[in-house]
């Protein structure tokens, strides 16, 4: 069927109503605050590594759409590293996005043009799957949806904002459902213990909230899950 049909498929059927993400048990040392909680977008990415631009001076109509039968192992994902500087989750690796903004149309909106601004993507070559159901973030106090994307018409990208993000990066799928990159990401705070996926990357280390994000549609396609969880490492934070 491809794997296009398959995250399609996926994100039809999480449309429907009482469909969560799954959130693992005091995954943050924090609590979230319905009432005060910021709501955001992120974009989850993915795209055929065939059709890559290799530079920024490729324009987007030299990397045509990706085919729709392309196996998961074909793709790779769009991933931002953060500045080391920034107050929430400096030096992580995340998916392109942020708070929403009231000129914003919705969530998927947001996702775009955030994704757009760190990153440099033309927005018009994504293909939007469907949205997600939204899911907490407590350390940072959002509730976040995230938007699945196919990157039917690439285009290059870049760290924008140095200030914002050090990096962007596409990491392959096969590398990140490679069972030797697989950890567990521990933190210890305060006599409590968190607990999230870990994905041993050449640029970095994804974990946390991200992490979790990986997992969910990993799992919601049924595509093969990613390696042993059971080596611990300290959460690079």
């Amino acid at each position: 069927m491809g794997a296009y049909h398959e995250l399609r498929a996926w994100a039809e059927s999480m449309a429907g109503p009482g469909s969560s993400l799954p959130a693992r048990d005091s995954w943050q040392l924090a609590v979230l605050d319905p009432a005060t909680a910021r709501r955001a977008a992120v974009l989850i990415l993915l795209g055929e590594r065939a059709a890559m631009p290799q530079d920024r001076a490729v324009p987007p109509s030299a990397a045509r759409g990706p085919a729709r039968t392309a196996d998961h192992g074909d793709l790779d994902l769009l991933f931002v590293m953060r500045a080391g500087s920034l107050n929430h989750h400096p030096g992580q690796v995340a998916f392109p996005g942020g708070a929403i903004d009231e000129d914003d149309l919705d969530e998927t909106a947001a996702a775009l043009r955030e994704a757009q601004e760190e990153t440099g993507l033309d927005p018009h070559g994504v293909e939007v799957l469907g949205g997600l159901p939204e899911i907490g973030l407590p350390v940072s106090n959002f509730l976040v949806t995230p938007v699945l994307g196919w990157w039917a018409e690439q285009s290059a990208v870049h760290a924008v904002d140095t200030a914002e993000s050090e990096l962007v990066f596409r990491a392959p799928v096969s590398a990140l459902l490679d069972p030797g990159r697989r950890r567990t990401a521990v933190v210890r705070r305060n006599g409590l213990t968190s607990r999230t996926p870990a994905f041993i990357l050449p640029e970095a280390v994804v974990w946390g909230f991200t992490a979790m994000l990986l997992e969910s549609m990993f799992e919601g396609p049924g595509w093969p899950r990613p390696g042993d969880a059971g080596r611990e490492i300290p959460a690079p934070l």
